[in-house]
């Protein structure tokens, strides 16, 4: 793997991380029970009947965009990890290099395209 392309993605993993962190820092809060886990935060607007419920309604909202976005960060500090490890860019299933235009698409990814699209099928 071409050093100079892990370490451009390197630097574009590591400023995802940072955004996924402030994106999840905005309605969560870190999460001392779990690994590097966030919880959502449960919005206060006011004791009317309609603030109830809107209350609950972002709520639900946000632990949906929790999920997410601490899924991508997961996915974001395994590569970071895989770089480290010196394993970055080789597929996680048949151990060959992950073609550049894929991590140049998604650097978070463990797998080749040949890959992905087996496991897809499969579900």
């Amino acid at each position: 793997m071409n050093k100079q392309l892990i370490s451009e993605m390197k630097k574009v993993l590591e400023a995802q991380k940072s955004k996924l962190e402030a994106e999840l820092r905005g309605f969560a809060h870190q999460d001392p029970q779990t690994n590097g886990g966030f919880a959502t935060s449960f919005p206060e607007y006011g004791t009317k009947e309609d603030d109830n419920a809107a209350e609950v309604a972002t709520f639900t909202d946000n632990l949906t965009l929790e999920k997410t976005l601490e899924a991508n960060l997961r996915d974001v500090e395994q590569a970071l990890q895989r770089i480290k490890d010196n394993t970055y860019g080789i597929c996680k299933y048949c151990k060959k290099e992950i073609d550049e235009r894929r991590l140049r698409a998604r650097p978070e990814s463990g797998s080749c395209m040949s890959c992905k699209s087996k496991r897809l099928s499969e579900k």
